[in-house]
């Protein structure tokens, strides 16, 4: 069970109507079944970009190893000297035009070059077309000489309604499309969907989104369900 089906079993027990049961039919749709009769599906709402190949991918799948590459590779190129450490913020955006190994590689190789320079600056430094390091000194020492400041994705952002409509739009035709040879078996389909974008929206923007966004959304779910990974007993039915 993946983080978002943890997340759908805690909601769907909050709900008292049936047993839940994870994968009653093996690993196929649906993710649960409660109380013998409703099956559910769980994806996780987060933000996408369409690749050059026309496939949408998360953001958090270049995000994620971005950070846990900058968290391990900075303690490990030396220490503080004379109680100077500097900040480093990645930006990026995609494609990065760059394979992994190498860009782990040209990061490394620029980074040791910067703390030998007697003479360092502020600045910018371009590791490839879409993929830069922003160093800045720091206002106290650390241990290290690079701290990993922040990272900034370009493709992230966006008015948050307009993100949750295009993105809840890819999720109900991937869910659509992989339950439609198991539609007969139960009375009810839910769409669940943990909200990593909004996380279930606010009482405001739950207005809006009755007024203005529902009305576009064309489904053949009995009902779509945000939840709040932070609370999952929080949720807005759609």
């Amino acid at each position: 069970m993946n983080e978002s089906e943890t997340l759908a079993e805690r909601y769907l027990n909050t709900l008292g109507i049936g047993e839940v049961v994870f994968e009653p039919d093996g690993n196929i749709p649906p993710d649960f079944v409660v109380g013998e009769s409703i099956a559910v599906e769980v994806r996780r709402l987060n933000q996408n970009f369409e690749d050059q190949g026309g496939s949408y991918k998360g953001l958090e799948e270049i995000e994620i190893p971005v950070w846990r590459l900058f968290k391990k590779l900075l303690p490990n190129l030396g220490p503080s000297i004379e109680d100077e450490s500097w900040y480093v913020a990645v930006t990026f955006r995609r494609p990065l035009n760059i394979e992994w190994k190498q860009l782990k590689k040209t990061v490394e190789e620029k980074l040791r070059t910067f703390r030998l320079n007697p003479s360092r600056q502020p600045g910018v430094i371009p590791v490839s077309a879409n993929f830069g390091l922003e160093l800045y000194r720091s206002g106290r020492s650390y241990e290290s000489f690079f701290v990993f400041g922040a990272s900034s994705d370009f493709d992230s952002g966006g008015f948050v309604l307009s993100e949750i409509l295009r993105n809840l739009s890819l999720c109900i035709v991937e869910k659509e499309k992989k339950t439609a040879p198991y539609r007969n078996k139960y009375k009810q389909w839910w769409l669940l969907l943990p909200d990593y974008i909004d996380f279930s929206l606010d009482d405001e923007d739950r207005a809006t989104f009755e007024r203005e966004i529902k009305p576009l959304l064309k489904h053949s779910f009995d009902k779509i369900i945000l939840i709040d990974p932070r609370n999952p007993s929080r949720a807005f039915e759609i």
